[in-house]
């Protein structure tokens, strides 16, 4: 039998264990110990989904059984929200010359901070799905007294927005959602972020 664990392959002896849930949950019980968690398992080159759990974990094992896992710490978490914070504090800095910058027809270097912030929130978000996996991490961060979940459901409006305003080309509209609206809120994000770390 296999067991890879995020890429590397693990050496490792079986005791009892007969069927591949056997396994799983011995292997769970020792990344708990670690403040880690699996988070995708493929089996013999088969992504697992909910709905094939129960069949899978019931495959007994065999000499050519390859359990691959996908696993994520706390650790590795609070490291992801930490490079988040440095970026969102960064991003709020830009996003304040936004205007500027397309009053001054820069409009390529305007459009390339909009990518950055796009990509940086979808980046937090999937960070911030995977800690909802360890609650005291999740719960750690408050955002002007506001959960995360909270914080992005008041953010996506204003992020929508920002979109249409884009869509139109309106740039008095683009430079007022990122100095006034969008700059200060990634600014209380970092700061909960960098809060809940220390």
């Amino acid at each position: 039998m296999e067991l890879i664990v995020n890429g590397q392959k693990l050496d490792i002896t079986l005791e009892n264990e007969r069927t591949v849930g056997e396994v799983l949950k011995a292997f769970e019980e020792e990344a708990a110990r670690n403040q880690a968690t699996t988070v995708g398992i493929t089996l013999n080159g088969k992504d697992v989904s909910a709905e094939d759990f129960e069949k899978a974990i019931a495959t007994p094992l065999s000499d050519d059984t390859k359990i691959e896992l996908s696993v994520v710490s706390q650790k590795e978490i609070k490291e992801a929200f930490q490079k988040s914070a440095d970026h969102f504090t960064e991003l709020s800095q830009k996003l304040s010359d936004v205007s500027l910058l397309l009053q001054s027809g820069k409009d390529k270097e305007a459009s390339a901070i909009i990518t950055e912030l796009a990509a940086e929130v979808e980046s937090f978000c999937h960070s911030a799905t995977l800690s909802a996996l360890f609650p005291e991490t999740y719960k750690s961060v408050s955002i002007e007294g506001k959960d995360i979940g909270s914080f992005f459901e008041e953010l996506a409006p204003i992020l929508s927005d920002f979109e249409n305003a884009l869509a139109d080309k309106d740039t008095v509209t683009l430079g007022d959602l990122s100095e006034y609206e969008i700059a200060p809120r990634l600014t209380s994000l970092s700061d909960a972020i960098k809060a809940s770390l220390a």
